[in-house]
């Protein structure tokens, strides 16, 4: 049957599904059939011509235990043989790869098409290149997406069965070797904790790059500050060619803006069922997957699991091709069984970003943070506007106009000699509003150069002058400039049984206002760092009333704080705000 948690879903009418043969990709007009794309073929131009003759099993359907029909493309080699399987789960056309949206996006990161034989789904891996080393790839369009029955939902336990009941399908046929794995990135990693806790029998490992894992805390009320606009954008993924239904997580925004109603609880995802290998891909660096990625890491049950940390964009780190390369080290050694030695491969690695073109990467470490790293507070100055060892021993208030200008604070620190963050930051803040009762309160840890020079960095290819309008006050995944974090006052309640000294997190299950003249504590986690300073650099963290990073990306708004009256920032005596910061000692 259908889940039962669809019942209290939120459903509007599905977009329009343009079956062109452009709109969403050259093979995407419907037609179940079995077919031979010969080595050479160019799917379209300024794509890779096909390195190795394909076998393209086309439109297949699927019928789930509910008895709904989802269809899936199946790309094989021409051997015969019995092989392992890549899954790419997602809402994405399993056609689309050469869709000109995602020609557009591509060129636009400056990444062309080349890289890549155009039968890619979009975040998925590219079957040209895994079909030439002896794999598999299936791309589904899951439920109510095109042709695919039913009514689409967006991540949880639906997602979850239907990928089980998929890859247990794949099992069973004739050309399966009866192993299978899940990779992609985003959307392809965020459903990868749902269905890997499902534990399918025949789901042997996975690779999530970068990924949210709680819809609530990392889609829709990132800080419990609600975010409609990026949601929106996603759902344009949402066509059905059969009068399908999509859920609406913006309706469901409005009719629970609470975490602890069913509709958000059954989106948290639980890694710590997961017991099968996975290699984990993060970065630092997208505010919409790293604080997801990282928690969903930290709580994997799996005893076989790998964390590397990048320091690029998700999609030009996993079409890279020794990142490729490498990711095919671990299915190889897990769905071919080859003795590669994967096994002896760091369990962690993590990068430290410089922002002046020197980042190192690979640092092998056995844990995250590095065991190395320490905890330190940085107290902050409101008179000299500093960040001190010790705090003020008299409180001292520094305010803000809310929404004004500047419209926030900041407090900087200069280094005397070579220092590395690696780790967990937060802000405990303690603050007061005149003039309302609430606060929207958002954080950023900079890097300065000796003159004063705030420092940033492109992760994509492209650094020209469209992409600097883009990210120069928004589309923070494209461009790094920092550890952040953001709050809601009201929605400021720990949850005890999961918060620590250096993680805190919230039950996000109440709203509480400021009372008049009350001065509230506010423990904001900040995103994971790896962040390293020269001596005569400064480190300066802005206390502000607006998102200064601005959205996530190109051509779409980010949140609207709810901001108004006077924000009062308490640093001293008993309200001796601090910055702490994982401090790697050498």
């Amino acid at each position: 049957m259908t889940v039962k948690i669809t019942e209290k879903m939120k459903f509007s009418p599905s977009f329009e599904y343009i079956d062109d043969g452009r709109e969403h990709g050259v093979l995407s007009p419907f037609e179940t059939k079995e077919m031979i794309l010969e080595k050479g073929h160019q799917i379209s131009e300024g794509f890779k011509p096909l390195s190795c003759d394909i076998k393209m099993l086309k439109d297949v359907p699927v019928k789930l235990r509910d008895g709904v029909t989802i269809y899936t493309d199946i790309f094989m080699p021409t051997s015969g043989e019995k092989f392992p399987t890549l899954i790419a789960w997602s809402p994405y056309g399993k056609s689309a790869g050469t869709a000109p949206r995602y020609i557009n996006l591509f060129n636009m990161l400056g990444m062309g098409e080349e890289w890549n034989s155009g039968l890619t789904k979009f975040e998925a891996p590219d079957p040209a290149y895994w079909v030439e080393h002896g794999y598999a790839v299936c791309n589904p369009d899951m439920r109510g997406i095109a042709h695919s029955e039913g009514n689409t939902t967006m991540l949880g336990s639906q997602e979850a069965q239907d990928g089980y009941d998929l890859i247990e399908w794949i099992a069973s046929q004739s050309w399966s070797n009866e192993k299978t794995a899940l990779t992609g990135t985003s959307y392809l990693a965020w459903s990868q904790w749902y269905i890997a806790a499902e534990m399918p029998p025949h789901l042997t490992c996975i690779n999530p790059t970068e990924g949210l894992s709680d819809a609530y805390r990392d889609l829709a009320f990132i800080g419990g500050i609600p975010d409609e606009n990026f949601i929106g954008r996603l759902s344009v993924n949402h066509v059905s060619a059969i009068g399908a239904k999509r859920e609406d997580l913006v309706k469901e925004m409005h009719s629970e803006p609470l975490a602890d109603a069913d509709i958000w609880k059954d989106k948290i995802a639980d890694p710590s069922k997961i017991k099968i290998p996975a290699f984990v891909i993060a970065s630092y660096s997208n505010t919409l997957h790293t604080m997801g990625t990282f928690r969903a890491w930290r709580t994997l049950g799996s005893k076989e699991k790998w964390l590397r940390i990048h320091d690029r964009q998700e999609w030009p780190y996993y079409y890279n091709k020794d990142n490729t390369e490498e990711l095919r080290r671990f299915f190889d050694y897990y769905l071919l069984n080859k003795d590669n030695g994967w096994n002896k491969t760091s369990k962690v690695r993590y990068s430290l970003i410089d922002f002046k073109g020197k980042n190192q990467n690979d640092i092998s470490a056995t844990s995250f943070p590095p065991a190395n790293a320490q905890s330190v507070k940085y107290y902050m100055n409101g008179k000299s506007r500093t960040l001190d060892e010790s705090p003020l021993k008299e409180d001292f208030e520094v305010k803000y106009q809310a929404g004004g200008l500047p419209g926030r604070t900041s407090f900087q620190m200069i280094f005397n000699k070579d220092t590395q963050f690696v780790g967990y930051p937060k802000a405990k803040l303690f603050m007061q509003c005149a003039g309302y009762d609430d606060m929207d309160v958002f954080v950023w840890v900079q890097k300065l150069d000796k003159i004063g020079n705030v420092l940033s960095e492109f992760v994509v290819p492209n650094h020209g002058a469209a992409l600097q309008d883009f990210t120069q006050e928004g589309a923070s995944a494209l461009r790094y400039k920092g550890s952040w974090g953001r709050l809601r006052a009201s929605m400021r309640h720990l949850d005890d049984q999961i918060s620590t000294e250096e993680i805190p997190s919230y039950t996000f299950d109440r709203i509480e206002k400021i009372d008049k003249n009350e001065v509230i504590a506010l423990d904001i986690i900040l995103s994971p760092m790896g962040l390293s300073y020269n001596a005569g650099d400064t480190l300066r963290v802005v206390v502000s009333s607006k998102d200064e990073l601005g959205s996530v990306m190109p051509g779409t708004p980010g949140c609207t704080p709810d901001n108004k009256g006077i924000h009062i920032l308490h640093t001293g005596g008993k309200y001796a705000s601090y910055l702490q910061l994982p401090l790697l000692s050498k």
